[in-house]
């Protein structure tokens, strides 16, 4: 604990050295920090670390003499500063090509380097009034919140822009004394070298950067604040946490006036980005729409690459040999191809090839390797509704799978939107098969998904699906409460009516007929949710859905899941979801686009 009472200790540090392994490094330090309970970023590539961690001082003391008895890490310095509370929200350990993002191969330490210049030495440079240019290297937000006296920004609001903007600097400059500086000395390192290869003769690094120089020097020849990465914003030169803010949204420095602003909402907006709900949920859709298109050309499944496709072993399979737990997975592979691939070694245990005879147990996970795959076409036309912070909806064309399964891996809705989306990794709150078209609600975060699947899963939402079938049924409106099998009953995963299924209720109601001729329409509305439960319940009293592969005329069943995009369109939309928004708890209602083969609607 510091001598303010402040409990949580922070340290950054970063060390350019040569390292392998990194996968299982990764493991290590993740494990490491997890049972020490620090939280913060830890960054690992083949030219060094570079972290940032929060927590006691017992267990940040006891993690650095850990990573120091790796004599690569043995040299691994870190600057300290106190909290009053944590200011990371979680711990993460990334592998990353680089520690810190540059793109520029010749410009690491780990083959060329500057004269580093201690703090003390570039205060009593500045003391002196000597001639010295100090080079801001961070971005400019950062800038807005503290800088030396009379220091020369970059000009970036992105580090690797750096190499560009050292073009721009005045031809003057490169015969003059060059000091880059830093948050914690890290980027100054890698901008300095590459300052000495555009030429600049006399370049040095600050040592430590200006944290560094707080802890050794105050807050002399530096005006303002210093911003961190993390939830404290900034820290004054005595390494206190400032009255800083930031957005972060747009990530602009608040002053007190802005934060008392009715469009300052921490976390999502500020004065400088503020739009209404309706301008951002068109902001959003436009900005989705153009991901998702980027994304899509071509298409993802288009593209040869080598599909690693896990297969669980599950408790029944416990101690089967390798090759009969794989003929007993319902799959379109025949069992020459299952002997074939992993003579060729394209099943793996634990990053082994294994032998058809040896033995599985519960719970671990094969990999099977196709080379070259690529996948069947699919409709890719997805369209978002409606997005806001907590839920995205969109429009699922047909045929589409959700998830990657079987022969789809990248033509898969799931792809996609992680894709498109990121960092977002929306979570449905529900399933539709891969035939089936319209409505589908996401959670953009675990935290708003525990709030709206359980809706699904409770029968709290009301959901309305238009479905098209050949002809008019006799009744206006009926019930069907016929249970549904809990597990698949064919090779392709469907399921079917018997008695010891799950119970399963939908209700039907006339529509009209389609005004061609086609067919007529209906509206289903279930009251639970059982995989194939509308195409099941229709087909179990005479009236399967148009164009359905599975559920076929004459109680017969068909031999396919997914059908080829240019077959024509299943009958059965996704039309209508209501339930409760998991910010507010308010009833919300979204009604889908009309799919192609329902022009009257």
């Amino acid at each position: 604990m510091s001598l303010d009472g402040n409990p949580y200790l922070n340290i950054a540090g970063y060390l350019f050295v040569e390292l392998d392994a990194l996968p299982k490094r990764r493991a290590a330090l993740r494990k490491l920090c997890n049972r020490l309970e620090l939280k913060g970023t830890i960054l690992i590539s083949p030219e060094g670390i570079n972290l940032f961690l929060a927590g006691r001082r017992s267990e940040i003391d006891e993690f650095l003499e850990v990573v120091r008895q790796d004599p690569k890490l043995a040299a691994l310095e870190v600057k300290e500063s106190w909290s009053g509370y944590q200011p990371f929200n979680r711990m993460l350990v990334r592998v990353k090509n680089e520690i810190i993002a540059f793109g520029i191969d010749e410009a690491t330490p780990l083959k060329d380097s500057a004269p580093r210049l201690p703090a003390k030495t570039l205060k009593q440079w500045l003391d002196e009034n000597k001639e010295v240019v100090l080079l801001d290297t961070r971005n400019d937000y950062e800038i807005e919140v503290g800088a030396f006296e009379n220091a020369l920004p970059i000009g970036v609001s992105h580090f690797r822009h750096f190499p560009e903007a050292v073009s721009k600097l005045p031809k003057n400059l490169r015969d003059k004394p060059v000091v880059t500086y830093c948050t914690g000395g890290i980027r100054c390192e890698k901008a300095a070298i590459q300052m000495k290869q555009a030429g600049f003769k006399d370049v040095y690094q600050l040592e430590g950067g200006i944290l560094k120089y707080f802890e050794e020097c105050g807050g002399a020849h530096y005006q303002g604040d210093c911003f961190v990465f993390d939830q404290r914003v900034a820290l004054t030169p005595e390494l206190k946490e400032a009255e800083t803010a930031q957005c972060y949204n747009c990530r602009s420095v608040l002053t007190h006036e802005d934060r008392q602003s009715d469009k300052y909402a921490p976390g999502v907006s500020c004065p400088n980005c503020f739009h209404s709900p309706e301008e951002r949920t068109r902001l959003w859709i436009d900005t989705r729409r153009k991901s998702i298109a980027k994304v899509t050309d071509p298409a993802p499944g288009s593209i040869p690459y080598e599909n690693r496709r896990p297969i669980r072993v599950p408790a029944r399979a416990a101690g089967s040999t390798v090759i009969n737990f794989l003929k007993s997975i319902k799959s379109i592979l025949p069992d020459s191809d299952w002997l074939d691939g992993i003579q060729e070694g394209r099943l793996l245990l634990r990053d082994q090839p294994v032998d058809p005879e040896q033995r599985v147990q519960a719970g671990e996970e094969l990999i099977w390797i196709t080379p070259g795959a690529i996948e069947p076409d699919v409709n890719l036309a997805i369209e978002p509704v409606y997005e806001d912070d907590a839920i995205v909806v969109v429009y699922k064309p047909a045929p589409l799978p959700m998830h990657p399964c079987g022969r789809y891996n990248r033509n898969s809705l799931q792809y996609i939107l992680h894709e498109a989306m990121h960092p977002y990794r929306p979570r449905p709150a529900h399933r539709l098969d891969a035939n089936t078209c319209g409505l589908l609600v996401l959670a953009k975060t675990r935290q708003f998904a525990a709030r709206l699947q359980p809706q699904f899963e409770t029968g709290k939402v009301f959901k309305e699906y238009l479905v098209k079938i050949t002809h008019e049924p006799e009744w206006d409106t009926t019930t069907v409460d016929l249970p549904i099998s809990s597990g698949p009953t064919n090779q392709v995963g469907g399921r079917s009516i018997c008695e010891d299924g799950l119970p399963a209720i939908t209700e039907f109601e006339k529509i009209k007929p389609a005004e061609d001729g086609s067919g007529y329409f209906l509206w289903a509305r279930p009251k639970t949710g059982r995989t194939n439960q509308i195409r099941a319940h229709l087909w179990s009293i005479g009236f399967p859905v148009m164009n359905d592969p599975l559920y076929l005329s004459d109680q017969q069943t068909g031999q396919t899941q997914t059908l080829p995009v240019e077959a024509p369109a299943m009958g059965l939309c996704s039309w209508r979801l209501e339930f409760d928004h998991p910010i507010d708890q308010k009833r919300v209602s979204f009604v889908s686009p009309a799919p192609d083969w329902a022009p009257d609607f």
